[in-house]
């Protein structure tokens, strides 16, 4: 990830406007550790903070078109940036990024080309011959942006708050999908894919189609000009990342630079569940493994640090951040630049613990929807961001727009837990991989019990949080946290801990209406209790309220950890075009 920095029209050319520009943009080097760069046309500027992934000897930003009429700053990856070049043939590119293409497309398309970019990505683009600017994010929001407003009337963009928060009258997270000209003055949505909707699909599932595109979509994330590797928990997420990246790896550029055995890391508190599955699974795809230990105290040190880079005081979001916040230093230090995750997979399929008790596949797709489009206020954020503070890029395949397409077009039916048809969480990515002749995973690997990520790195880790919480916020500061906090109001010692802290770096009261609503689980907290009303008597952030179901749901389906149920004589094994499938056992 990089940082970028945008002032529009801010009615002020002078020295001391640009030093003090460039002090801001310095606020986000951490995304960018590599080069710095500015770009002044009158009253408007554009920085970035590189980090170089591809082409990092020529891809300096800002980038402009043949004539540098066109100048863009840009944070993302465009996977399928030399297609588009292909189909820009009269046009000249001064540098191989990936981004270069952003440029040209704007001057053969106009505004209506964003859509055609497939990765991730925040961008600020001035057109000099007007003076007109554009500004857009990425479907799901990967990649992190803020827009604020100043009281001369300029507008500021930014990867973090930080960059903007002291010089705007207000500011706030600009939406994913969406794109701002400076024409219009306006936002409207770019994105808008069948799911967004939320009308409920029919395409019957084949494992198959699914699996090919989840392939595809890791494959396309392999673009790199340097040292990368795969976080790998042990779950079934990051488990099957790192198989398919070990399975296709060899044949890559990045291989042919830097090897054709994949590296894996994985933190944990000593013996966590998470670091004793992804050693198994490191051995099974013979990865170079690399396995952090943290303490109790290493991480609550860090929750400071933790919450000036992540920029919330979301309850889930702190005690999953700060695992990764620390094992994101550690990756670094080895030299490698970008990580592949696997963020998304239990918003597209309903594999958080609550969505057993789904009444039925219209609240289960619904809630899918709802989930996907909240990502970038939770999960994107986290993985964005935890990384980026130590200058290191994650790129999410399960987020891959054409991946979602897939994915979401399918039948809810299919996604529906059904104990009594042996079909647990994620069944039908479980399925799509399970291949007798060639495994991608160990059986008990790929229906390993899901763990909440912040009990996965140790069970004694959310509960040494709320310990120290408890020494540091009394019973009397929680009595008058309505009067203190009226908006989000924490309900717990442990929130109220994270609040004072967000408030001192970040005291605006945009900063704050920027963090989503509630005591920090207020989307699964309504929608699990609406669903089941005896989730209210215990409805902990870390998803432990949920376990006996989730327990109950396993140990009747599982002997000596594996699946003994046998094949549902329903379920489809061909391609859908009537040739044989692939041997597919549950």
């Amino acid at each position: 990830m990089c940082g970028i920095l945008a002032v529009l029209g801010c009615s002020d050319d002078s020295q001391a406007k640009r030093v003090r520009v460039l002090e801001l943009s310095r606020r986000l080097k951490h995304r960018g550790p590599d080069w710095s760069g500015l770009y002044q046309h009158g009253d408007c500027y554009l920085a970035h903070q590189r980090l170089a992934i591809v082409d990092p000897a020529s891809g300096d930003q800002p980038l402009y078109n043949e004539d540098k009429k066109i100048v863009v700053t840009v944070n993302g990856e465009i996977y399928n940036h030399e297609e588009l070049r292909r189909s820009l043939p009269n046009h000249k590119f001064r540098t191989g990024s990936d981004c270069a293409v952003i440029a040209h497309l704007y001057e053969e398309h106009g505004e209506n080309f964003v859509d055609m970019l497939d990765g991730i990505f925040s961008f600020v683009l001035l057109d000099t011959r007007d003076n007109s600017f554009l500004v857009a994010r990425d479907a799901i929001g990967i990649t992190s942006l803020y827009i604020g407003w100043g009281l001369d009337g300029s507008v500021w963009i930014a990867s973090e708050l930080k960059g903007l928060h002291d010089e705007c009258e207000h500011f706030e997270s600009f939406p994913p999908g969406h794109l701002y000209s400076s024409k219009s003055g306006c936002l409207r949505r770019w994105y808008n894919p069948p799911w967004f909707s939320e009308a409920i699909p029919s395409t019957p599932y084949d494992p198959l189609v699914l699996r090919q595109a989840f392939e595809n979509a890791v494959i396309k994330r392999l673009m790199t000009d340097v040292p990368f590797g795969v976080l790998l928990s042990g779950g079934l997420d990051s488990s099957l990342v790192a198989s398919i990246t070990s399975r296709y790896l060899a044949g890559t550029k990045a291989a042919k630079q830097w090897g054709a055995q994949l590296h894996s890391f994985c933190v944990g508190l000593e013996g966590s569940p998470d670091l004793k599955a992804a050693r198994e699974v490191a051995d099974y795809l013979g990865t170079v493994h690399h396995e952090f230990h943290f303490t109790v105290q290493d991480g609550i040190d860090a929750i400071e640090d933790v919450i000036y880079h992540i920029e919330t005081y979301d309850v889930t979001t702190i005690r999953a951040s700060t695992p990764m916040f620390l094992m994101s230093r550690k990756i670094k230090s080895l030299g490698v630049k970008m990580v592949i995750s696997g963020e998304g997979s239990d918003e597209i399929f309903g594999g958080y613990l609550y969505f057993h008790k789904a009444p039925n596949k219209e609240e289960f797709y619904r809630e899918t929807c709802r989930k996907i489009k909240a990502l970038h206020q939770y999960d994107c954020l986290r993985a964005n961001k935890a990384t980026s503070a130590w200058g290191l890029e994650a790129r999410v395949p399960f987020l891959d727009k054409e991946f979602i397409n897939v994915a979401m077009s399918i039948d809810p039916e299919w996604k529906m837990i059904k104990p009594e048809q042996k079909r647990i969480e994620k069944w039908i990515l479980r399925r799509a991989f399970d291949d007798e002749k060639q495994p991608y995973l160990p059986k008990h690997i790929l229906y390993r019990q899901k763990e909440q990520f912040s009990d996965g790195v140790g069970y004694s880790w959310i509960d040494g949080l709320k310990a120290h919480a408890d020494l540091h916020v009394n019973d009397k500061m929680m009595l008058n946290a309505a009067h203190i906090f009226p908006h989000n109001t924490p309900t717990t010692k442990e929130a109220y801990y994270y609040r004072m802290i967000f408030e001192r770096f970040f005291p605006q009261n945009s900063a704050r209406l920027s963090v989503p609503g509630g005591a920090s689980v207020a989307c699964s907290t309504a929608t699990a209790v609406e669903w089941d009303a005896a989730w209210s008597k215990n409805l902990d952030p870390s998803g432990r309220a949920a376990i006996g179901v989730h327990n109950s749901a396993y140990e009747k389906h599982l002997v000596n950890g594996n699946l003994t149920s046998k094949i549902i004589d329903s379920m489809p094994l061909t391609n859908g075009v009537g040739t044989p499938g692939l041997t597919i056992r549950s």
